[in-house]
């Protein structure tokens, strides 16, 4: 009796488990049974198998071996990545080449220093020459040698004090438009209001700005850097910002009340202008060290709540560990701001303003997705003797408050930040202790100790083309003026992307502060924190001030790859008033400052980034405190905020 063992049952069963297809010769035809005897009927027996020795008994494979090749592929293919113990497929014929007289290529030795790799002339040309791309200069979506794409011809620039052939020339253009109404408190002097049957301590709070900025930068590259950094780089970017501003009552845009309450400005500021040097790698994978001198950019933290600006400064940085690890050891030296623009002076001698900070970022750290950070920022300020005016001729060092007396002082800040993801919950988290000391804190004439810290994170989960935020923040604020302790948080230098951002009310527009101070702002532009200073361009850091609680929930919808629409709600109040009461000399103020609720809609042609509007409306909704600080005939119910802007870059 013979045993035929088919595979194919295995195959259906493996077909009907979701196993991977494998392709297989149709079935065997059965072979025909043995005659029957025509007279008995019985069937003749298989005179060969009975006359074969037992192990003879097995029928012969078939004539081409199919099944094995289907028990190899479905033990190694079954599931990716496994293979059956102990396999090891046979290797193919070793290929040889009969075409006697062929010339054969040179070894690599004949390629001294390119042993692995035989490049191409110009290799970013060729797709031109063959006709398959055409330069325009004007597109950016292309190949295009002003957007860095290829490098620069050396015979086409010879003015150019370049040698080699992988120099690269990058261009970058950015038109920025800003309308933008708005209603905030406007305090008024008896002598300068422009109708004097309607004084009060707050005139009208309508007013608008419209402000239109250019940038143009160019940058020229030595190295093709797709997967590595430059070997040397050089560049600059200039901003000019015309800006017209009316607002209804005088002494506001300027401390002469002769002058009207509109005006027009324009300024031409440096925001880049450094020289990178690659110092070398450090591993195969291109970990690498670098030195950065000039103006440029830094960002301290993910959100920019401690420093984030543009200055005068040398920065080491690179990477380790195949870019898990990042790190900065950097030096700045503040320069001068415009005052109605805020963008950087060069004609004016820089502060005597030191910022030095190093930081750590580890991916993957402490759960997979989330990056860390640890930082230590030092702020040694000495403008003790520093007395500035603005370009309205607003005093702004050293601040109009207390003893009116220069300050000086010593802060270090310690930080810890995350950003990045936890499962399916995005995250972004930042603290930070800011400890030192003032040589002269203006309630006492006398050094104070600072003690201060700040904390705020971020939670959102994506659902498709939605996602959710919560958020919170905390900055201590001061709760004794007057011993030797100054508990107030305030930054260095602010832009935080967080709570809606500039689409906020609160961080978007400068609350002044009337009573017990001139030209002092409870809260300045594009920034979150009640910090009391003059300017943030062009003030000092004060830790004397009322701190901020911020809670705020929001959610952004992407209605198409064009078009964003994002809700924003948040609720702030002062951490603690006793600074406010102190200056305006009044026993109770509430800590509630109110709501801030905002809506934006952000569009962008042809889902890029190169066109970009955003129509913004946000309404502070006062609370027991705000309304206590700014109470005027009118009783506002609500201040409005409207944000129309128009981005275009090449």
């Amino acid at each position: 009796m013979s045993v035929e063992v088919s595979l194919w049952p295995i195959i259906a069963t493996l077909a009907a488990q979701g196993a991977p297809a494998v392709d297989v010769p149709p079935a065997p035809p059965a072979a025909d049974p043995p005659a029957a005897d025509e007279a008995t009927g019985e069937q003749a027996p298989d005179t060969a198998a009975e006359q074969a020795p037992l192990e003879d008994l097995t029928p012969p494979p078939p004539p081409v071996d199919w099944q094995e090749v289907i028990k190899d592929d479905l033990v190694t293919q079954i599931i990716e990545g496994r293979r059956r113990p102990g396999y090891t497929p046979d290797l193919p014929d070793q290929l040889t080449q009969d075409n006697v007289g062929a010339l054969r290529p040179p070894p690599p030795q004949a390629f001294p220093g390119i042993e692995d790799q035989l490049p191409v002339p110009d290799r970013w040309r060729l797709i031109e020459t063959l006709g398959v791309v055409k330069e325009r200069w004007f597109d950016p979506y292309h190949q295009n040698t002003l957007k860095g794409d290829r490098p620069i011809d050396p015979e086409k620039v010879k003015w150019l004090p370049i040698k080699g052939d992988d120099w690269f020339f990058v261009l970058n253009a950015v038109s920025d438009t800003v309308f933008e109404p708005r209603t905030f408190p406007i305090p008024v002097g008896v002598q300068t209001t422009s109708r004097p049957g309607s004084l009060d301590v707050f005139g009208k709070n309508r007013s608008f700005v419209f402000a239109q900025t250019f940038i143009a930068g160019a940058a020229l590259i030595k190295g093709s850097t797709a997967f590595k950094p430059p070997d040397v780089e050089y560049r600059v970017t200039l901003a000019y910002q015309a800006n017209y501003v009316d607002v209804p009552e005088r002494r506001v845009l300027d401390v002469r009340p002769s002058k009207k309450s509109n005006r027009y400005d324009s300024f031409l500021g440096v925001q880049e202008l450094f020289v990178d040097k690659h110092l070398g790698n450090d591993s195969d994978r291109f970990d690498f060290h670098s030195i950065r001198i000039g103006i440029q950019p830094f960002q301290s933290d993910f959100r920019g709540f401690l420093f984030n600006d543009s200055q005068l400064g040398v920065r080491l940085f690179g990477n380790r560990d195949n870019n898990r690890f990042q790190y900065n050891v950097a030096a700045f030296w503040r320069l001068e701001k415009d005052t109605n623009s805020g963008l950087n002076d060069i004609t004016q001698t820089p502060r005597d303003d030191f910022i030095f900070t190093a930081n750590l970022y580890r991916q993957d750290f402490p759960f997979v997705g989330l990056t860390s950070q640890v930082s230590v920022t030092y702020n040694r300020n000495r403008e003790k003797n520093d007395v500035q005016i603005d370009h309205n001729g607003f005093p702004v060092r050293p601040a109009l408050l207390g003893d009116l007396r220069g300050r000086e002082y010593d802060v270090t800040y310690l930080g810890y930040s995350a950003d990045g993801r936890i499962g399916r919950i995005n995250l972004t988290a930042s603290f930070y202790a800011a400890l030192g000391e003032d040589r002269n804190s203006f309630f006492t004439s006398k050094p104070a100790k600072i003690r201060a810290g700040f904390a705020a994170a971020e939670l959102s989960y994506d659902h498709d083309w939605m996602r959710f935020r919560l958020s919170g923040l905390y900055a201590s604020g001061d709760r004794d003026p007057y011993n030797n302790v100054e508990g107030g948080f305030d930054a260095i230098f602010e832009n935080p992307i967080f709570g809606g951002a500039d689409t906020s009310y609160w961080i978007r527009q400068t609350i002044p502060f009337a009573g017990g101070g001139r030209v002092i702002s409870i809260s300045g532009r594009n920034g979150i924190l009640n910090s009391l200073r003059s300017s943030k361009e062009e003030g000092q850091s004060n830790f004397n001030n009322p701190g901020t609680v911020f809670v705020g929930a929001g959610a952004d919808f992407d209605l198409s790859p064009e078009t964003r629409v994002s809700f924003n709600a948040n609720h702030l109040w002062f951490d603690n008033t006793r600074v406010l009461q102190t200056l305006r000399v009044e026993g109770s103020i509430p800590k509630d400052i109110g709501f801030d609720l905002s809506v934006a809609a952000i569009w962008r042609p042809k889902a890029t980034q190169n066109i970009v509007g955003r129509l913004s409306t946000a309404i502070l909704l006062p609370g027991k405190g705000f309304k206590d600080l700014f109470e005027n005939k009118k009783r506002e119910n609500a201040y409005v905020s409207i944000l129309a802007n128009v981005i275009v870059s090449f």
